[in-house]
């Protein structure tokens, strides 16, 4: 049996949790708890440590999708997550004023675990939130060294959250992409 695993990262409120339960054949774990600290202003329930499901793509390959917490405090928990994992998938949340800064943030945290692995980045919150823009995204990692494939997404659409993974995966390797 071939198993693959996928780190989902982002801030609080980009879908990470919700695109782990939108993507998962199985019921998802997760390690919600009531948001104590600013988090409440934009949400109930934080994850604490991790969230995980599992896609299956046929009877003998599996991809198991871990997800970390948004807040810079479970820091400790990236790294642990990211063990084992063959790419990462960073979600932004484009209604936040600080969606560059998260951008650069998040790749420069999960900067050595990129490295010889895929990253795919998908902006949740487009539709009510239009800019930034996908390009204005793209012009932001001019000069990092980084080119990886950014998508406008619904975390709650499993098509735009399939099409997040394949281009994941085609970039890490294009046979793998073929399954799913």
């Amino acid at each position: 049996m071939a198993n693959y695993k996928l780190v989902f990262t982002g801030p609080v409120g980009a879908g990470k949790t919700t695109a782990i339960i939108t993507l998962s054949d199985i019921a998802p774990i997760g390690t919600d708890a009531s948001a104590t600290d600013m988090t409440a202003n934009r949400k109930p329930q934080t994850t604490v440590a991790m969230d995980y499901g599992m896609m299956k793509i046929n009877a003998t390959e599996r991809i198991h999708l871990y997800g970390t917490p948004g807040q810079e405090r479970f820091d400790f928990m990236w790294e642990i997550l990211s063990e084992g994992g063959i790419g990462l998938v960073l979600m932004l949340d484009n209604s936040r004023s600080t969606a560059f800064q998260d951008l650069h943030f998040f790749l420069t945290a999960f900067k050595d675990f990129i490295q010889g692995r895929g990253v795919v980045i998908g902006i949740t919150h487009m539709d009510s939130h239009p800019t930034p823009t996908i390009n204005e995204y793209h012009a932001q990692l001019q000069g990092t060294g980084l080119n990886p494939p950014i998508f406008e997404v619904d975390a709650r659409n499993r098509a735009d959250m399939l099409t997040l993974i394949k281009s994941l995966l085609y970039s890490i390797d294009p046979g793998l992409e073929e399954h799913v």
